[in-house]
């Protein structure tokens, strides 16, 4: 832990600044390994894990978020308490075990935290189960991101709960609410719902049983004391100021007294039978009788009365008041930007951060806070202050929990200047072109942008129109991708996110209300004005903060997004598009008055906390399950449209980061990914097969149309559009081994019918179809049913025979990406269980338990073989054991742990060092891509060359063999000027040295691997 510095001196400051740049320099990871706890996965079993990657190489643990979540959550975005870790994946002494174990062998932890939102829908958060008791009077009414005042009156002061099944008045007359009572407080259940009920509200529910108020007399005459003090008690609640009080005093007086009739009215009913008798009595007197619809109205008030309005769950898409995660009712929006949130969420990850158990994060979301730059300068001031003071805040502290004096240090010296203390990634997805925002004390995102990359290396672009061509011709989808997203970005907001939108309609009315120029503006018109200009929005959104603060980038964006909206509907006044983007550029009115540029702001700070909701649902979940021409680029942070990245457009990708986010992170598989990076890397040996690919598809369609049922409506299912996704789904996971087949097929069902919901063509999650379903699950039980002898499976046959070159030249594909994955700039990533090959699709089937054992066990044995054979012995019966096997995953894993090696040895070189592109000639030189790095300290120079091979289906012509030796012809790699000509192969140790035209032959690069990295010597 630690030593607190004295902040008041210069000595203190300095002494404080040298250790945060000490610490800078630790904590930045060389290679992360991502893990998934829940109670399946716990710190125990982490614990296990601990020797083993450190052996790999991995020299931070990459932790899914580790504080208390909803019971039973698989991946722990749904955060109920920010102050405590969670229990269902081990008690406090086990994570401090396992962090100690994890400094014991050198390795950081980086952890995964969620600002953004909370999970409430259990009635297991605390914070949360206090506003639905005290509605605004509670201290956590403002933590929330809750519109006190929308445009329903019945609404007003209250919390809209979408949560029935049903309408409301069939929930209630149908008795599915049933109140309750536990020490001093009352309550109502919706099945496993657990609604606070307002104590002001406690005498509704005694005064529904008839002998209360009356006071039935004791055996000696008189009244029973104890009754006399439930009704006193009853009075007192009556008393309490409402939820809804506006009033300082008011709400003070409430937050005292409640607390204090709870506990003597739970006395009360502790000692007292005569008292629990009436309690009881009352409780089933409210309860109501089924077939009794006047017995339900006591209930009806009762519930009326709450600061919160129950509601059927459809009502959410329209009505709801308070910000969500995308459309997810259980996950309420945090104002994270109320210095008093920060402070309560960050108490525990600044102790961890102080103790050292915690060396870096990453931050879940951040486009859904208000002010992003603001967060996250708070986090590395909370991490500066945790560094210098200790676990504990020292002295004053201002609002946000952090010393007021830290702050005033770090406010007076450019602690930023050479990048931020404390290593952060964020989750912000960049489209293209798009460049994160420069003034973000980040080091970078967690990679998504590089996935995209690299994936598009080993796509074919030149046959992106036949792949163009047979999509239409299988679907009749011929709009263009553009057009589609949009399209899905219309119908989020007309469907699940149609109340957020409705609430900026009625700030925009508000503000077009008092501008002579825009008071004719009818509401529709303001409403179809704001869906299409974030239909058109070309970014996530834009970061303009409460100040009104607009950055180029910002403004360029808007009018993108306009002029878009614009060309699009050629139909509108034009007049209403200016006005919008006035107000979103902060253009004052002609009044110019305080309250008409508040008005602005608040309009644009919440429009554009809703573009990236809109952009994620509508991109990432819709339009990548409805336009499925070649969904290895269906992936977060990709685009449909595109089709293949040039290798010059690799490299100038790679060479900004190095300039811009050297600490970015590198991914190709997370627990986000629609595919893993295994089954990307087969998929996109299609596309060197466009011919073949084309005539197999329509084989396989003329094959299976008897399998397909006409359901009652008249539709076939699946459609031609599903039918293709199934295709190229069986082509990216079908496996080899016969005994893993019917577990496949399994998973490829589940996947159907999520993407099939997904899509929101033929059905969705709020429309569902029973029917077509069944006749989905028929399908793929049909085609992929295990022939016979006798009834042989054509179609299975074929599938098998086909994608045995798909399999074999994908596993090339990974071998290639994971080794740029490992070398290029940044920090490379691994989704745990992919140093095997990985064939998963998208949650949860890329959630499942990971086999350890048998990676363990793997790597054992290469340590073994390595240190009893040599090393160009064991690349080469590894690739023999691969090429007899393609289930054995030797090969990937020995070229992670081999990689890594050399990261660990050559750190500077991938931290500083220069990326310097190389370029082939001869007749395969379009198959290479290749890279120096390269690294002069005074008179000392290290150097590495990168090279891998691209389209080896191509090269090989569809032959069944690994890119080695005289496959690369003439095909050699040329060496800038000065760079070292000498090298040794890491994999296999061979040596090679340039020719005289500073040539590296790639017959000799690739004599007996088939990827390479040659460390100078």
């Amino acid at each position: 832990m630690p030593v607190s510095a004295d902040l008041r001196t210069e000595t203190g400051i300095s002494e404080c600044l040298d250790r945060l740049a000490a610490h800078k320099h630790e904590n930045r990871p060389l290679a992360t390994y991502r893990l998934q706890f829940n109670q399946q996965f716990t710190f125990q079993q982490a614990r296990q894990l601990i020797p083993y990657l450190k052996a790999l190489g991995i020299s931070h643990c990459y932790a899914s978020p580790l504080l208390k979540s909803r019971e039973g959550s698989q991946h722990g975005y749904d955060i109920i308490d920010h102050n405590q870790l969670n229990p269902e994946i081990g008690s406090e002494e086990d994570f401090h075990a396992f962090a100690a174990e994890l400094k014991a062998a050198g390795i950081g932890l980086v952890l995964d935290v969620v600002p953004n939102h909370m999970g409430v829908g259990q009635g297991s958060n605390p914070w949360w189960q206090d506003v639905l008791e005290n509605g605004r009077s509670s201290p956590h009414a403002d933590f929330f991101d809750v519109d006190w005042e929308p445009l329903r009156e019945d609404v007003q002061g209250k919390v809209l709960l979408p949560i029935l099944g049903n309408p409301y008045g069939e929930e209630l007359e149908q008795g599915r609410f049933k109140t309750g009572y536990e020490e001093g407080a009352f309550h109502v259940f919706y099945y496993d719902k657990r609604l606070p009920l307002d104590p002001q509200t406690y005498p509704l529910i005694l005064e529904s049983t008839s002998d209360f108020p009356q006071r039935p007399a004791r055996a000696g005459g008189g009244l029973d004391p104890d009754l006399q003090e439930l009704e006193a008690l009853m009075r007192a609640f009556a008393a309490l100021p409402r939820h809804s009080a506006d009033d300082p005093e008011d709400k003070k007086r409430r937050r005292l007294e409640v607390p204090q009739w709870k506990q003597r009215l739970a006395s009360l009913t502790r000692r007292s039978a005569p008292a629990r008798a009436v309690v009881q009595r009352a409780l089933e007197a409210i309860a109501g009788r089924a077939g009794n619809s006047r017995s339900f109205d006591a209930l009806h008030r009762l519930l009326e009365a709450q600061a919160y309005r129950v509601a059927y769950w459809r009502v959410s898409a329209e009505e709801i008041n308070y910000r969500r995660f995308f459309d997810i009712n259980d996950l309420i929006g945090l104002r994270m930007e109320n210095p008093e949130v920060f402070a309560a969420t960050h108490r525990l990850i600044r102790r961890l951060l102080a103790e050292n158990c915690v060396t870096g994060l990453r931050v879940d979301h951040p486009d859904g806070l208000l002010n992003p730059v603001q967060y996250f300068t708070r986090l590395q001031m909370l991490y500066a202050a945790s560094q210098c003071a200790g676990p504990e805040p020292l002295g004053a502290t201002a609002v946000n929990g952090i010393e007021r004096e830290v702050q005033q240090v770090w406010a007076d010296h450019d602690w930023l200047v050479d990048g931020p203390p404390m290593f952060v990634a964020v989750e912000k997805i960049l489209e293209p072109g798009e460049d994160l925002p420069a003034d973000w004390p980040v080091d970078g995102t967690v990679g998504y942008e590089f996935c995209n990359l690299v994936n598009g290396v080993f796509i074919d672009a030149r046959n992106h129109r036949t792949f163009t061509t047979l999509y239409q011709r299988l679907t009749g989808i011929r709009a263009d991708i553009d057009t589609i997203i949009y399209r899905s970005k219309k119908l989020i907001m007309d469907s699940a996110m149609a109340g957020e939108v409705r609430v900026l309609t009625h700030l925009l009315q508000e503000i077009s209300s008092t501008d002579r120029r825009a008071r004719d503006f009818t509401r529709k018109a303001l409403a179809d004005a704001i869906g299409e200009t974030i239909a058109c929005f070309p970014v996530y959104r834009t970061y303009i903060d409460e100040r009104g603060t607009l950055s180029e980038r910002d403004r360029l964006y808007i009018h993108a997004a306009l002029a878009r909206a614009r060309r699009r509907n050629e139909s509108t006044p034009a007049a209403i598009f200016d006005f919008l983007g006035s107000v979103l550029l902060l253009t004052p009115d002609s009044k110019n008055t305080i309250e008409g540029r508040r008005r602005r702001l608040c309009f644009t700070l919440k429009f554009q906390q809703l573009t990236g909701p809109v952009m994620a649902k509508g991109l990432e979940d819709t339009a990548c399950y409805v336009y499925n021409r070649f969904v290895s680029v269906n992936e977060v942070g990709g685009s449909p449209g595109h089709f293949g990245v040039s290798v010059d457009d690799f490299h100038k990708a790679n060479m900004e980061r190095l300039r811009l986010w050297p600490f970015s992170m590198l991914c190709t598989s997370t627990h986000d990914s629609k595919r893993s990076e295994d089954v990307r890397a087969r998929l996109n040996v299609l596309s060197e097969l466009p011919k073949e690919w084309a005539q197999t598809v329509l084989r396989w369609r003329r094959i299976n149309r008897s399998r397909k049922r006409t359901i009652s409506d008249g539709r076939a299912v699946p459609d031609g559009n599903e039918e293709y996704l199934l295709y190229q789904t069986l082509a990216g996971v079908w496996p080899s081994d016969h005994a893993r087949r019917e577990d496949a097929a399994r998973r490829v069902k589940e996947y159907m019918i999520k993407a099939v919901h997904e899509a929101k063509v033929n059905l969705s999650w709020v429309n569902q179809n029973p029917e077509y379903i069944a006749a989905l699950e028929e399908f793929i039980a049909r085609v992929l049913a295990p022939g016979s002898p006798a009834r042989p499976n054509a179609f299975l046959e074929q599938l098998e025979s086909f994608i045995e070159p798909v399999v074999f030249f994908g596993a090339i594909n990974s071998l290639a990406q994971t080794l740029l994955k490992l070398t290029a700039p940044g920090i490379p990533d691994f989704y745990q269980g992919t140093e095997f090959w990985d064939y998963s699709l998208v949650d949860p089937d890329n959630r499942r338990p990971v086999q350890f054992a048998a990676r363990q066990a793997k790597l054992e044995q290469l340590q073994r073989d390595g240190s009893s054979q040599p090393p160009r012995e064991l690349a080469a019966r590894l690739l023999e054991l691969w090429r007899a096997n393609p289930d054995d995953a030797g090969i990937k894993m020995f070229v992670i742990m081999r990689a890594l090696a050399f990261r660990h040895a050559n750190q500077g070189l991938f931290r500083r060092g220069a990326y310097i592109p190389l370029f082939a000639t001869g007749a395969a030189a379009e198959h290479v891509c290749a890279f120096l790095r390269e690294l002069t300290i005074g008179s000392r120079r290290s150097a590495a060359i990168v090279v891998v091979p691209r389209l080896a289906c191509t090269l090989l012509q569809k032959k069944k063999a690994p890119p080695l030796g005289d496959a690369w012809g003439d095909t050699e790699i040329t060496l800038p000027p000065r760079s070292p000509n000498e090298f040794q192969n890491v994999f296999t140790g061979e040596a090679l040295r340039a020719n005289a035209n500073r040539g590296l032959a790639c017959r000799e690069v690739f004599a007996t691997f088939p990827v390479a990295l040659l460390k100078s010597i």
